[in-house]
């Protein structure tokens, strides 16, 4: 099991553990599984606790006593003996279109990496990716699992701004920017689906630990998608895992 984690106070509201463990979905889950254990048996104060590749950053609603109380407690929890509990996490299947309409740096990344387009976007669907977090932008997911034989560097010059469901590539991570935004990453495609939407109950329907799995649309399906999000007819495919 990782070790024991460095415990700091991160100013008068917060407190970060971290981990010097490699970053894969056994870990992730692990992690995930000490977030509940916290939050379940430690961490008596009200509190938002967000994960990142190795971390969690426990966030205090309340003043700083709740935060020199629960650091004394979470000092004293013995993690090598925190179990990964099986978490029921969700499998999804989200369109893309990869014309080149959408797929502004496609063709650097055939160059860059002598692969086809065609090569390109099959390397792209055929991973199971894993949702590690969230951040940058709300809903804007960091994936792991991509084929590395797409990793390529972020862009020199950022673009000022690429439209909502761009989905990009930076060294090893692939992603999808949920709105309009500044962005250095590599732009291969677009996925039409909404990822956050701030005026639902759940503005974002994923989490840590669920999984992605892309599928290639053409233009007329893309928009079909949109269309069918506008009138509240579609449906995100899912599947248990």
């Amino acid at each position: 099991m990782p070790q024991k984690p460095k415990i700091s106070r991160l100013g008068e509201r917060a407190v970060l553990l971290q981990w010097d463990f490699a970053i894969n979905p056994e870990n992730l889950n692990w992690l995930i599984s000490v977030k509940d254990f916290l939050l379940q048996n430690v961490i008596e104060s009200k509190v938002e606790v967000i994960n990142a590749y190795n971390s969690l950053l426990i966030n205090y609603v309340l003043g700083i006593d709740s935060v020199y109380d629960d650091l004394e407690r979470l000092q004293a929890v013995d993690f090598a003996n925190i179990s990964t509990t099986d978490l029921q996490r969700e499998t999804y299947r989200l369109p893309v279109c990869y014309d080149a309409e959408f797929g502004l740096d496609l063709e650097e990344l055939s160059t860059t990496n002598k692969l086809k387009i065609s090569e390109i976007i099959e390397l792209h669907t055929r991973p199971i990716y894993t949702v590690y977090f969230m951040g940058f932008l709300p809903g804007f997911l960091y994936l792991g699992g991509m084929d590395e034989r797409l990793r390529i560097s972020r862009k020199k010059s950022p673009r000022q701004s690429v439209a909502k469901g761009a989905v990009g590539i930076a060294e090893n991570q692939t992603g999808i920017y949920p709105n309009s935004s500044p962005a250095g990453w590599q732009i291969i495609g677009n996925c039409p689906v909404e990822l956050f939407n701030p005026q639902l109950e759940i503005p974002c329907p994923f989490q840590a630990g669920d999984q992605i799995q892309f599928y290639a649309v053409s233009k007329a399906e893309h928009q079909e998608v949109q269309e069918q999000i506008k009138s509240g007819n579609f449906q995100l495919k899912t599947e248990k895992r």
